[in-house]
């Protein structure tokens, strides 16, 4: 899915400096991981369902095998774009080819919604939405499709969800949620043949001269007991909006799900987006620290539906609710 480099960056965690204004939108704190006594929740949020999520889900890994070129993925790409346009203000289908690393040329259907798009303060949330082509991790049928739910469907679920909630809720900023596709379609041995669609994306944008103050990736975040560390290339380029999604999911009580563990350095689609459009994006990635990568059933057979925990989704779904009614910048009125 992503080449990853297995190097362990020293970085400083220096908390993000927030207001001490009265809470009254938090969460009960479900354990005991909260400690800090800053409140980073200062506005109302809409509520998430993990069910919701988990349905929209479903609906992705229903139609097939949503690799470049095929018919299944062609037609997610057609429920996607109409499911923005049902929720979003604006929705953008921006199809392209890409010249693989295998030198096949294929589709390339990126779908952003917008929602308030005359808004000059913007955030970015992304999900890469096709599915691996191959089960290279697999002892078996390494050569054929996978599912792909953890991996690519899982981050489009939550955003989804997120899309529904923002028509019944309007955001006060403008916010764009884009779908990036491709992104699974590259072989680790040959360099940028990953992210295909947010390379794109960064270069030619929905709408010129295109700026978000910071933006969010959402990948592999349904999986059952996952953990997500701080990866080391988002507290490079936009370690400030890492801390503040932290210490809110600390505040809702998720500090268990969302560890202060420094992750290896991992080239995903935030990485190509910060390249080439210089805006700061974290990566919300599943990191298992018993294994120092991936789940097991990463990139194999086993990334079904089996594989996703609705309390996952649940834990990042609320996190990504309160983040964007609590943004890591200052909304100007």
């Amino acid at each position: 899915m992503k080449k990853l480099f297995f190097l362990i960056l020293p970085l400083p965690l220096i908390w993000f400096a927030i207001s001490t204004s009265s809470c009254t939108g938090t969460e009960d704190k479900e354990d005991d991981t909260v400690t800090s006594d800053v409140s980073v929740i200062s506005q109302k949020y809409p509520d998430f369902s993990a069910d919701s999520a988990f349905v929209f889900m479903q609906k992705q890994v229903d139609f097939g095998y949503r690799i470049p070129g095929t018919q299944a993925h062609a037609r997610c790409a057609d429920w996607l774009f109409a499911k923005l346009k049902s929720y979003c203000d604006t929705v953008h289908y921006q199809k392209t080819t890409a010249v693989a690393w295998d030198k096949k040329t294929i589709p390339v259907y990126n779908i952003v919604g917008v929602f308030k798009p005359k808004s000059i303060q913007r955030g970015v949330w992304a999900s890469h939405w096709d599915s691996r082509p191959w089960a290279d991790n697999d002892t078996i049928r390494k050569n054929e499709p996978i599912a792909a739910a953890n991996d690519g469907a899982s981050g489009v679920g939550v955003l989804l969800e997120l899309a529904r909630n923002l028509k019944k809720n309007p955001p006060s900023y403008g916010i764009d949620i884009v779908f990036f596709d491709a992104e699974d379609y590259g072989k680790s041995e040959y360099e940028n043949s990953f992210c295909l669609g947010s390379q794109h994306w960064a270069k030619n944008p929905h709408t010129p001269k295109y700026k978000a103050q910071f933006g969010v990736l959402l990948d592999m975040v349904g999986g059952k007991d996952a953990v997500f560390g701080r990866e080391s290339l988002s507290m490079q380029q936009a370690g400030w909006v890492m801390n503040h999604t932290w210490a809110i999911a600390e505040e809702l009580g998720y500090g268990s799900t969302f560890t202060n563990e420094t992750v290896y350095p991992i080239t995903d689609d935030h990485h190509y987006v910060f390249q080439g459009s210089q805006i700061p994006m974290i990566d919300i990635i599943q990191h298992d620290p018993e294994r120092n990568t991936f789940a097991y059933y990463w990139h194999t057979h086993a990334d079904d539906m089996s594989a996703v925990s609705k309390e996952t989704l649940l834990k990042v779904g609320k996190t990504m609710s309160a983040l964007m009614f609590n943004p890591p910048i200052q909304i100007q009125p």
